[in-house]
């Protein structure tokens, strides 16, 4: 069915009138991201935190991070993994497990030294901010003296300061999303300015030029001004939800070197002799430098474009011009591409008046698991916007973030963040065989090196295992049928190390193959018993479905079946049943009505396997809808709910769980999922909500009705998307 992708994009174009502390807009390409307040910079940082648990200094969400770009702080004397490993008794004997003693949420400022700062090193860098300056114009008296944009001692060049939002008037703002730029007004000095990312390089162009239209009445701002940019660099921050320090002016160096087109920054840390990163400008204006600043400023059109370089990059790079036009043109050109490949959707005319809500979620989480899960690493919880869990990223929602992409006709978009599991699989291996185990343990919250994070919950979850088949599953049915077996190839060695620990992990019992413990099932409530949790329904699924699909893979790439695979995969015990309903785990307290109701997901997210009952799986459900603690819930339960609503044919429920109308279910004028005041994105609700629709739309194999997941009244014009398994 034909979708108009054009006019279905363009009528979701996001606006922004004032200050929204919560709902800044971000440009990025999957690998780096800028997010900008309403004047297209990052001009008012304040005006955007980002609490942190542990109540030390809030962050801001108007970042500038990238994949690449990661810091630790010196190493204190005595800190090593090994110490924070305990043992847990197993059927083969006692286990060594990465432990911590528990935390009040995410406040893991009562650990031990070497928890602490192996939970926060390494930590993902903000490398620059970039913001409008003003200084009086013509011997004008005024400016702000707002000081610096990172904060106080960061030092500055001239006269120049941050304006306050006072100051700096009313402001006017749009994102095109079909060709990804942003247009923004500011009152101040009557000023238009353009921002954009580049689809293929690390660089940010923004062009300021008179004739912002904001206000009528410019005057009434006072005295003329000169306008300039600055551009801040602070230290790396271990704060769980602040990745920048500008408190410590003397552990880094800003080395900027001027050149007639502009100036290349190097930054230094901790005394080494080789930069962490190198910041190329591009630019015919006025250059000022002095501590860690550097303000940019000339009379009339100022053009800039800002791009930052892992070293092993910048020789390449430094010498190989850009500019604004060219930013511009390449942004304009990929976007309309991207939206115009894969798949699209289209509810207009349905009679359900929250269609028009849900697609505006739908386009918005396009582009924001686009610029923000897209590159080379499994993304953080917020993206590139700000630092949670200091940037470390969780394995069990890299399903979350982007299992859509293949769902929705782009499956190079997650092949991108494939390749680190490539890469760390040696990491995972020795995990596995530190155990006792076979194959790759892969962990959970981590950072590109791969190492397990000390804590009471992360190391004992199991469900982010199978991910890694589910993933490379849904790429290989992604691809032309001639390149399947080319996929098959690329991921085969993932799937069987994967496979062999899954095999090698469970527990023989007189009822089949169990699990755990040592377990902390996804619906983590029940890490305090993570000694002697078992059988939680999600897992037990998820683990004859995976097995299943890697024997299958055996085939593809002309191997002979692993019998241990199957007897698992067929083995598994049933999950207990008890009044009717499945609970979260085979142990008491059985069920604590908190956090995620995953008992049921492993008929939703996961395929049919037999070993759930459809009609306990239905009843369960219902027991959950009418009675759970929403509040405690998060951003990818509702998507998730209506994965197992559509599978057990109930579209009414899946729609109304889509959609139910809650705190943590709230999606920002931005689009994003917003969860609390240190959560104030999530991007696993974005991208679940995605893989959801997929599901709702296309059905699987086998489903009977199309578009399984939608009731009679909704219009659902869509073209591109596949079956799921």
């Amino acid at each position: 069915m034909r979708v108009d992708r054009e006019a279905v994009v363009r009528r979701h174009a996001v606006r922004m009138t004032g200050i929204d502390p919560t709902s800044p807009l971000s440009v990025g390409n999957g690998e780096v991201c800028w997010t900008v307040d309403v004047t297209g910079l990052q001009t008012l940082p304040d005006q955007y935190p980002v609490t942190d648990p542990g109540g030390g200094a809030p962050g801001t969400l108007l970042g500038t991070q990238s994949q690449w770009a990661w810091h630790s702080t010196p190493r204190p004397d005595g800190v090593d993994l090994a110490a924070t490993r305990r043992p847990y008794r197993t059927s083969r004997g006692e286990v060594p497990y990465v432990d911590a003693r528990p935390m009040h949420g995410s406040d893991d400022s009562s650990l031990d030294e070497s928890a602490r700062w192996l939970r926060a090193n390494p930590h993902r860098l903000d490398l620059v901010r970039i913001g409008l300056v003003n200084r009086p114009a013509h011997g004008a008296s005024g400016g702000d003296g707002e000081g610096a944009l990172g904060g106080p001692g960061t030092g500055g060049p001239g006269p120049w300061s941050a304006p306050s939002p006072a100051r700096l008037g009313p402001c006017r703002q749009e994102l095109d999303l079909w060709t990804g730029v942003i247009e923004s007004d500011v009152t101040l000095g009557a000023r238009h300015l353009t921002t954009a990312c580049h689809p293929e390089r690390d660089a940010l162009a923004v062009r300021m030029a008179p004739g912002g239209t904001t206000a009528p009445d410019h005057a009434s701002l006072g005295e003329p001004v000169d306008l300039g940019i600055r551009l801040a660099f602070p230290y790396g921050s271990e704060s769980w939800s602040n990745a920048a320090d500008w408190t410590r002016p003397d552990a880094h160096v800003t080395a900027v070197e001027r050149r007639p087109d502009g100036a290349v920054v190097r930054r230094f840390f901790d005394g080494a002799d080789d930069p962490t990163y190198v910041v190329r400008l591009w630019t015919t204006a006025h250059v000022e430098a002095s501590g860690h600043e550097v303000v940019v400023h000339t009379d009339g059109v100022l053009d800039l474009v800002v791009e930052v370089l892992p070293p092993d990059r910048a020789p390449g790079a430094l010498d190989d011009a850009l500019d604004v036009d060219a930013v511009l043109a390449a942004t304009r050109a990929h976007w309309p591409a991207f939206w115009q490949r894969g798949a699209a959707l289209d509810l207009a005319g349905s009679t359900d008046p929250r269609a028009a809500e849900l697609e505006r979620r739908v386009v918005l989480s396009q582009y924001l698991t686009a610029i923000q899960c897209a590159g080379s690493m499994p993304p953080q919880e917020t993206g590139l916007t700000c630092n949670s869990w200091r940037g470390r990223f969780h394995l069990e929602m890299h399903w979350w973030h982007g299992a859509h992409f293949p769902m929705w006709g782009r499956p190079d978009l997650l092949e991108r963040s494939m390749g680190w599991y490539e890469r760390t699989l040696p990491a995972a291996q020795q995990t596995a065989k530190l155990q006792g185990y076979d194959g790759a343990r892969w962990p959970k919250q981590v950072a590109p090196d791969g190492q397990e994070s000390p804590s009471h919950i992360g190391p004992f979850l199991l469900w982010q295992q199978p991910h890694v088949i589910h993933l490379a599953e849904l790429l290989r049915r992604a691809a032309p049928p001639e390149a399947r077996a080319d996929v098959a190839a690329r991921y085969a060695d993932l799937v069987d190390q994967t496979a062999r620990f899954m095999a090698d992990v469970v527990e023989p019992t007189p009822d089949g193959f169990a699990l755990g413990p040592p377990l902390v099932p996804a619906q983590e409530s029940y890490a305090h018993l993570r000694d002697r949790a078992t059988n939680p329904p999600f897992e037990l699924a998820q683990w004859a479905w995976a097995l299943g699909v890697a024997q299958q893979w055996r085939a593809h790439v002309g191997l002979a079946p692993e019998p241990r695979w199957s007897e698992v995969a067929e083995g598994m015990v049933r999950p207990l049943v008890r009044d009717g309903v499945y609970p979260a785990i085979g142990v008491e307290p059985f069920t604590i009505r908190e956090d995620h109701p995953s008992m049921v997901y492993g008929l939703g997210v996961v395929p049919e396997t037999g070993l759930l009952d459809r009609d306990v799986v239905r009843t369960t459900l219902a027991a959950a809808l009418a009675d759970w603690d929403w509040p405690s819930t998060w951003g990818w339960d509702y998507p998730a709910l209506a994965m197992t609503a559509t599978r057990l044919g109930d579209p009414q429920a899946a729609v109304d769980a889509l959609l139910m109308d809650l705190p943590k279910n709230t999606s920002l004028p931005n689009g994003h999922n917003r969860q609390t005041d240190h959560l104030p994105l999530y991007l696993p609700g974005n991208g679940g909500l995605l893989a959801a629709v997929a599901l709702m739309v296309a059905g699987w194999d086998g489903a009977e009705r199309e578009t399984p997941g939608f009731p009679d009244g909704w219009t659902v014009r869509h073209e591109g998307f596949a079956a799921l398994p």
